[in-house]
C-alpha cells in the first residue's frame, strides 16, 4: 500500500471490501467502520469461527474468495496479512482496477489519524488492558470508540465498544482507542496521542531475534508520539520502565505517566485482599477500586485503564475526580474476553466434584506464570489442572527453561505438542512438546505429555475420576492455555463429564 492511502473522515457510504474479514482484528474493524456508515462487504474461507456471530449481527455475508468481489465500485480494499496480494484472487482484481488497498494495519493507522488517538501496546496485557479501558470510557460516556484485539463480554460480546454520545449521535467522532500490535512493527501505522505500555520482554523471535530488537521497535513506537504526547506505562515492569526511560532520552518532550506500585502520583497502586470474586486494589488518586478478574497482573492492566480514562478525561477538559463512581462500576463489569481467562463452562466429576473449566490465550512463559498465580490466589482450595500448547517452534526453543519452570502454581501439567507458525517448518525444529514436558519435569513433580488435545481430554478424565485430596475442598480448576487449538481439550472434557454423569 501507499502510505498516501487515506480513509475519509466521513464513510457514510464508502464502499470497503474486506479480504480475510473472519480474522479477529478484521471483524473489529469491519464493527468500527460499519458504525461509522461504511458500505461492507468481505470474504473469507468456509469455515467457522466466532466472529461470524459479529458479521452476523452486522448481517454481513462472507462470501468466498473471487475475482468478482471487487468491482469498480469498490473504494477500498483492506486485507489481512495471512493472505498474499499476488495469490488471492480478490487482491488481484484490486490491482487490475487500481483499487486503493492497505493491510489491516494500516487501516487501523488510517482510522486512528482521523480523531485524537491512543494506542495500547506490550508484550502481555494488550487485550484485557484495552477491554478494561472501552468499559470504563463507556461509563464515563466519553465520545469513543475503542478496538480490542479480541471479544470482551463488556462490549456486548463483540471485538468493540462505542459509547452512548456517539450511538444518539449527540457528539461527533473525538476519540478512539485500539490495541496496536508489535508483531512486525504493526503498530507503526498507527498515530498515537497517548501510548499505554504494559510490558517489554524478548517475544516474536523469529522477527526480533534479541531483547533489544523488540525494545527498539518499542521505542520507536513512543516516538511516534506527538510533542508532549502522554507514555502511560508500567513502573513496576522491568522492561517497560526501561524502555520509558530510553524513549524519554530521545523525546524529552513526551510526558511519562507511571502506574504500578513502584509509581509516583496518582497512579501509584497498592494491593489489597481477594474476597467474593473480586480482588480489591488502591490507586492514589482514587481511593479503593475492584476488578473482578483474577491476578496481580489484571490489578495492574485495570491501573492503566483507570490512567488512561482520567487522562482522556482530562484532555476532554473534564476532572476525573468527578467520575471516580462511574469508573469503579465500569471496573467491576468488566468480566474478561474471549480466550482471557475465559470460564467456558462447568461440570460434575462422577464423584460430585465441581469443575470449572477456564481458556486462557497466555502463551509466554511471563504470562503462564502469572496468570496460574492468579487462580492460585483467587480460586483457593481448588485443584489446578493446566493443559498447555505452546506456540511456535522458535519461541518455545528460545525460552525452554522459562516455560519449563513457569507452572508452579499447578498442581498437574499436561503438555502438547507444539502448535506451529505457518511460517515455520516442523521438521527442522530443535525442539519438540514432549521436550518441554521432559524439562518441565524437572521443576514439577507432575508433569504429563499428551500430543494431541483428544490425548490431553482423556487424561484429565482419567485424572479428574481420581480421588481428591482433603484440601481441594471447593473441587477442579482445568485451564487450557495457549495460543493453539488445545481449547477443543476442554470442550470435549466437559461433554465427556456430561455423559458420564447422564
Amino acid at each position: 500500500m501507499s502510505l498516501k492511502v487515506k480513509l475519509p473522515e466521513n464513510l457514510n457510504g464508502v464502499k470497503i471490501h474486506f479480504v480475510g474479514i473472519k480474522g479477529t482484528g478484521m471483524a473489529a474493524l469491519v464493527e468500527i467502520l460499519n458504525a461509522r456508515g461504511a458500505f461492507i462487504t468481505g470474504s473469507d474461507v468456509g469455515e467457522r469461527f466466532y466472529t461470524d456471530e459479529i458479521l452476523e449481527k452486522l448481517n454481513i455475508k462472507v462470501l468466498p474468495f473471487s475475482l468478482e468481489n471487487v468491482t469498480k465500485e469498490t473504494q477500498f480494499v483492506i486485507y489481512s496479512s495471512a493472505y498474499n496480494p499476488e495469490k488471492n484472487p480478490d487482491l488481484i482484481q484490486a490491482a487490475k482496477l487500481n483499487v486503493p488497498v492497505m493491510l489491516y494495519s494500516e487501516a487501523l493507522g488510517a482510522i486512528s489519524e482521523t480523531c485524537y488517538s491512543a494506542g495500547i501496546c506490550g508484550v502481555h496485557g494488550k487485550t484485557t488492558t484495552t477491554g478494561l479501558t472501552g468499559t470504563l470510557l463507556k461509563e464515563v460516556n466519553l465520545p469513543c470508540q475503542t478496538l480490542a484485539g479480541s471479544i470482551i463480554s463488556s462490549f456486548g460480546n463483540s471485538c468493540t465498544m462505542t459509547s452512548e454520545s456517539l450511538k444518539n449521535k449527540s457528539e461527533g467522532q473525538k476519540y478512539f482507542v485500539a490495541e496496536t500490535c508489535e508483531y512486525q512493527r504493526h503498530f507503526m501505522a498507527f498515530c498515537p496521542k497517548k501510548i499505554i505500555l504494559t510490558a517489554v520482554e524478548s517475544d516474536h523471535q523469529d522477527y526480533y531475534p534479541t531483547f533489544k530488537d523488540i525494545q527498539n521497535a518499542f521505542v520507536d513506537y513512543i516516538c511516534r508520539l506527538p510533542e508532549k504526547g502522554q507514555l502511560i506505562y508500567c513502573a513496576d515492569e522491568k522492561g517497560a520502565a526501561e524502555t520509558a526511560e530510553i524513549a524519554k532520552t530521545k523525546r524529552p518532550d513526551i510526558e511519562l505517566v507511571p502506574y504500578g506500585e513502584n509509581a509516583d502520583g496518582s497512579y501509584r497502586l497498592t494491593f489489597g485482599k481477594v474476597q467474593q470474586g473480586k480482588h480489591y486494589f488502591k490507586l492514589d488518586g482514587f481511593g479503593e477500586l475492584a476488578v473482578c478478574v483474577p491476578g496481580d497482573h489484571n490489578v495492574r492492566n485495570a491501573a492503566a485503564a483507570v490512567a488512561l480514562t482520567a487522562e482522556l478525561l482530562k484532555t476532554d477538559g473534564k476532572n476525573p475526580l468527578d467520575y471516580i463512581e462511574k469508573i469503579k462500576l465500569g471496573l467491576e463489569k468488566f468480566t474478561g474476553g474471549k480466550r482471557r481467562s475465559e470460564i467456558i463452562g462447568k461440570a460434575k466429576t462422577p464423584s460430585g466434584k465441581e469443575v470449572i473449566f477456564i481458556d486462557d490465550y497466555g502463551h509466554h512463559p511471563t504470562a503462564i506464570e502469572t496468570t496460574l498465580k492468579g487462580y492460585r490466589e483467587f480460586y483457593r482450595n481448588h485443584k489446578i489442572i493446566v493443559d498447555f500448547m505452546s506456540h511456535t517452534y522458535t519461541r518455545t526453543a528460545a525460552l525452554l527453561e522459562e516455560f519449563a519452570s513457569s507452572f508452579s502454581s499447578a498442581d498437574v501439567v499436561i503438555i502438547n505438542k507444539i502448535y506451529a507458525s505457518a511460517r515455520e517448518n516442523a521438521q527442522n525444529a530443535e525442539v519438540t512438546g514432549k521436550i518441554l514436558a521432559q524439562k518441565a519435569s524437572r521443576y514439577h513433580k507432575n508433569v504429563h505429555y499428551a500430543e494431541e488435545f483428544t490425548q490431553a481430554a482423556e487424561l484429565g478424565y482419567r485424572l479428574l475420576c481420581e480421588p481428591l485430596e482433603k484440601e481441594y475442598s471447593d473441587g477442579y480448576i482445568f485451564v487450557t492455555m495457549g495460543a493453539g487449538d488445545n481449547w477443543k481439550a476442554g470442550v470435549q472434557l466437559i461433554s465427556m463429564l456430561n455423559k458420564s454423569n447422564k
